[in-house]
């Protein structure tokens, strides 16, 4: 079984760990060739997406219930979360390396990410979605948290198109191992700032956009 500390090591040397499915009590490494990043303060709102968020109704909560949103993101018919790694993830959020945004509409579940924090790197580790453009609400609090923040590199593990339409890109393996070693140098704090209420994150989207 793995410790928070090795877990820890091994994020800072730039490799992951995952499940093969929730009934596998294992885990594996992984260190692909092409690693997917988004840009930091930077994700890309598609005007649709802007008009959602100015209607009203979406707020997001920073830490409110960790192991809630780690359970709905490994709550689908194929996950990567086993217990054993959930039980990390809670283990790294009490030492406060591990942290998640719930995004609620109307006052109701409608989506979250969760991620590592180690230096100025935001390891993403999965996010889900109850209802249209709730994961996506998510990836644009959590991108404009951590420029206000102090983070440097938002990663993702792996490219999606999901995420390729919101900015995101892959890079090769060393090229974000130089990425990361910059980011580990820099001293973030995910608590640092409380959420931006959603019309002044609709507000700092559109100016900078």
């Amino acid at each position: 079984m793995l410790t928070p500390a090795q877990l820890l090591t091994g994020y800072a040397r730039g490799v992951f760990p995952m499940a093969e499915s929730a009934e596998d009590d294992r885990l594996h490494w992984y260190d692909p060739p092409l690693r997917g990043v988004l840009p930091v303060g930077g994700v890309h709102a598609a005007r649709s997406l802007l008009r959602d968020l100015r209607r009203g109704g979406w707020s997001a909560h920073l830490d409110g219930d960790f192991d809630a949103v780690v359970a709905a993101c490994a709550d689908r018919e194929a996950t990567w979360i086993n217990a054993p790694l959930a039980t990390l993830y809670g283990a790294l959020h009490g030492l406060g390396h591990a942290h998640a945004i719930e995004i609620r509409h109307e006052d109701r579940f409608a989506g979250g990410i969760f991620g590592v924090t180690l230096g100025g790197a935001f390891f993403g580790e999965s996010m889900v979605s109850a209802r249209r453009n709730g994961s996506r609400m998510a990836l644009i609090w959590t991108s404009a948290h951590l420029a206000c923040c102090g983070f440097t590199l938002f990663d993702t593990q792996f490219l999606t198109p999901h995420l390729a339409r919101m900015g995101g890109v892959e890079i090769p393996r060393e090229a974000y191992r130089l990425r990361l070693s910059d980011a580990l140098r820099h001293d973030a704090d995910f608590r640092a700032h409380p959420l931006p209420p959603a019309n002044q994150l609709w507000q700092d989207i559109t100016q900078t956009s």
